[in-house]
């Protein structure tokens, strides 16, 4: 029986084929090249919890497979300006249509809005998409561990830095990260939203903090949605997160930022 994960990855490879044929991978690499420095969305997480900050990637999500529509009234500049306003470290922007009702459009048009870096929310399944990605702005992709074997993460990975990306390497379980530890990466990401049935437990992220080495930040995301939350996972060493629908659902989502982290 198939998972959410699963069709959605399964519409992805569908998805990437499609946009190949419009525009050829050697296209957005030659494109690649001319291609300004990216933002450094590691190392803004990084300085600001190593100058013991509370580091805050916010996410501009319109709807979810699991929630449906979010947020009706939906402008990706507005919403990118009022989370620099309440002290964002980084944005997040999904881009995948098909399930949150994202687009590439809201990726370019919150980064021109602001200067913070920008991960693309995606579920990357080929190169391509790496490529694609540097030519529409982003700063950071999303690999994530159970949507891939492990010699293809590590390919993905090592040519995602050699296009000037930073990557946040996604994990939800024990077995997960242990994989992504391998590659020595510098962020790993904790999603507390079990990818296969949506569930979300707190728990992981403070689980698997214990395996986390010296020198790898671990961003929590999903889940958190109070200032208690904040404080479970910030008492356990935790200090870097990535919040979408409590923000999204807020009337002012910088105000709501200021009010949970700040």
């Amino acid at each position: 029986m198939s998972t959410i994960l699963d069709r959605i990855l399964e519409h992805k490879r569908v998805e990437v084929l499609e946009r190949r044929n419009k525009r050829s991978h050697a296209s957005l690499l030659a494109d690649c090249r001319s291609l300004p420095t990216t933002r450094g969305f590691t190392r803004s997480l990084v300085e600001s919890t190593t100058r013991g900050y509370t580091a805050v990637i916010a996410e501009i999500k319109r709807a979810s497979p699991s929630k449906g529509l979010i947020r009706a009234d939906f402008d990706p500049p507005a919403l990118a300006l009022s989370y620099a306003r309440g002290g964002a470290t980084c944005l997040s922007v999904l881009t995948d249509i098909q399930f949150f009702q994202g687009a590439d459009s809201y990726l370019q048009s919150a980064r021109a809005a602001v200067t913070l870096p920008v991960l693309r929310k995606d579920f990357v399944v080929d190169r391509y998409q790496l490529a694609e990605s540097r030519v529409l702005g982003a700063d950071c992709v999303l690999l994530i561990v159970s949507a891939m074997p492990a010699k293809q993460l590590s390919e993905l990975y090592q040519e995602a830095h050699e296009l000037g990306l930073d990557t946040l390497i996604e994990v939800h379980d024990q077995e997960e990260m242990e994989q992504a530890l391998t590659l020595s990466p510098p962020l790993i990401g904790v999603n507390n939203r079990n990818l296969h049935t949506f569930e979300v437990s707190l728990e992981t992220s403070l689980a698997l903090k214990r395996l986390l080495p010296d020198g790898t930040t671990l961003v929590s995301e999903s889940g958190i949605h109070t200032r208690g939350d904040v404080q479970t996972l910030t008492q356990a060493g935790i200090n870097c997160f990535l919040v979408g629908e409590a923000f999204m659902r807020a009337q002012d989502p910088g105000s709501k930022l200021r009010e949970l982290f700040y």
